[in-house]
Order: structure tokens, then sequence, then C-alpha cells
């Protein structure tokens, strides 16, 4: 699978509340949360991110609550990806199982700049800065992980396996 956008970056140690603020929490529409996505952070993101975007991340992305809100709120937004030094291991978890693919590259996290062209091949974990013509590896998903990325996440995966359908109706 390959993902292709522009990037939005931010720093270390982004949380779930700063991804989407605890006061939207109350809120289980992925649009609506979109709608919301870093604006205590950055008040222009929603405004920027244009479908396939990619987000920059450095140490710790998604630190904090164990919620899904954060993930479904980035995923809802358009952005493709989340690209960091590191995430918070519920973070990364909850991501996989909404279907919003997570990678971890140093390199790529502190040298892609806001604004640059970023292709991803998931299959093979390659990282491209079009824009700067700088390539980076992360970790490949295993293909269990790519089948539920490419399912939307880990219940249409579910379903698709019990051969339930593919809706959650």
């Amino acid at each position: 699978m390959i993902l292709k956008g522009r990037a939005h970056k931010y720093g270390d140690h982004v949380n779930t509340d700063v991804i989407i603020p605890a006061r939207y929490l109350n809120v289980s529409d992925a649009d609506q949360l979109a709608a919301h996505c870093m604006e205590d952070l950055d008040a222009e993101f929603v405004k920027r991110v244009q479908p396939g975007d990619v987000m920059i991340g450095g140490e710790d992305f998604g630190c904090g609550s164990s919620r899904e809100h954060a993930p479904m709120a980035i995923k809802a937004s358009g952005v493709s990806a989340v690209i960091a030094r590191s995430f918070a291991r519920i973070f990364f978890r909850n991501a996989i199982n909404i279907g919003l693919p997570v990678l971890v590259s140093p390199q790529a996290a502190a040298e892609i700049e806001a604004g640059d062209d970023v292709q991803i091949d998931l299959t093979s974990g390659t990282i491209s800065d079009v824009t700067r013509g700088k390539t980076y590896q992360a970790q490949p998903f295993p293909e269990f992980l790519q089948d539920i990325i490419s399912a939307g996440g880990l219940i249409p995966y579910t379903r698709r396996r019990l051969g339930i359908g593919t809706t959650e109706d």
C-alpha cells in the first residue's frame, strides 16, 4: 500500500489531550472529532489538512489517555499515516485497531519538515521525502497488520475474516 501526502510536523510528547481536547470526549462521531483535531496545539491544522496528508511527531507521540478518540480524530481529519520517533504503546495499538498506519522512524521524524511531500510504502516500510529527495526506513508492517490496515481497522478485518459482512450494521 502506497500513501502520499503533505507533512504536518509536531514535536515531542504530543499527548492525546492535545490531539483531541478532553472537552470533546463526549463525542464519538469521527467527523465531529476531526473538526477539533489538534486545535489546542495548532488551530490552523483542520483548515490546512488534506486527504492523504501525513503527521510527523517526535518522541512518545500519543502519550496520555488510552481513549481511541485521538487516533480516530487524526484519521477522520484525512491524515493517512503518522510517522514518529516513538509512540506511546496504547496509542500505537489504538491506531492500528482503527486502521491508521503508524511508523517508527527517528531519522524521518527528525528530518522531514512541515509542508514536505511524503510517500510511504507500507509493505517495505520505505518513507520518501519527495521534496528533499531523501529516503528513510521504518520497520515494515507484518502481513497481518497490513491486512488490518487494508481492511480499515480491526473490526472490519475481523468481520471480513468471519464472513459476516463489511459494515458494522
